[in-house]
């Protein structure tokens, strides 16, 4: 990646690494995210005995690994291997993965207003980066129109040009919550009571929710949102609409969260 963080990790801090020396009894990497060197004690690397360092690593390969300690003055930095789960793992190579596309998309923004990388880092992405951390959760703000480009001081060309090619590059981030509501009547209209109640079900949020035939008298409702606070108050504010709806038409109604 072109961009560096500036100064030094955090103490804790999971980091993405790139194996350089391997010595006898301790490792040496390249903070990707930082660009500065820091080391890894063979008592780090692996619990237990470790009798060969290279059954754990190899030169050039990437690691994920956990700050111990940092010395500013003496330019130290000691890592961890061995205490870095594999929730964190996922979690941290997800995110550098995100960022790596994210600054793929940055080079496609420069080239299209003839800059180099270096230059809309200058004029963008060094603001977002301080804003946001990273320029991935600053690309999914666009993506949901939730961006002041103004208080970030970004130029109204690269501005525009960055809103049309992340809403082409990025999709909206979606949730999917499900549940099975059974309806059933005795009256000799009952098929057309039930398919009322499914249209007013969905008339709540024709364009969250989904109603599916799984088998009479059970149908699954889907509902798709930006996040699953929302996704849960449509689900709640249709079945509970739904039951009552049904109820005053003398069915019977059941609804089962999966």
């Amino acid at each position: 990646m072109f961009y560096k963080k500036q100064n030094y990790p955090e103490r804790d801090e999971i980091v993405i690494c790139t194996v350089k020396k391997i010595l006898p009894s301790s490792i040496f990497v390249d903070l990707d995210e930082y660009g500065k060197e820091a080391m890894i004690h063979i008592s780090e690397i692996a619990p237990g005995r470790i009798r060969n360092i290279r059954d754990y690593v190899k030169e050039n390969k990437k690691i994920v690994c956990k700050i111990l300690n940092v010395d500013k003055a003496k330019g130290y930095i000691d890592l961890s291997l061995r205490r870095v789960n594999q929730a964190q793992r996922i979690s941290k190579n997800k995110e550098y993965k995100q960022e790596q596309k994210a600054e793929r998309i940055l080079e496609d923004i420069a080239k299209k207003l003839d800059m180099d990388l270096k230059t809309i880092y200058e004029k963008a992405g060094y603001s977002i980066i301080n804003a946001y951390g990273n320029l991935t959760p600053f690309f999914y703000d666009i993506v949901n129109d939730k961006v002041d480009f103004k208080k970030l001081n970004i130029p109204n060309n690269i501005a525009n040009t960055l809103s049309e090619i992340v809403k082409d590059k990025i999709k909206p981030i979606e949730v999917n919550i499900a549940g099975i509501i059974k309806l059933e009547s005795d009256a000799s209209d009952g098929i057309d009571l039930i398919k009322k109640t499914l249209e007013h079900i969905n008339n709540i949020n024709k364009n969250a929710i989904k109603i599916t035939y799984v088998g009479a008298p059970r149908y699954r409702i889907v509902i798709r949102a930006k996040d699953y606070k929302t996704a849960e108050s449509i689900l709640k504010e249709a079945t509970s609409s739904g039951i009552e709806f049904m109820k005053k038409l003398k069915g019977k109604v059941e609804f089962i969260r999966q």
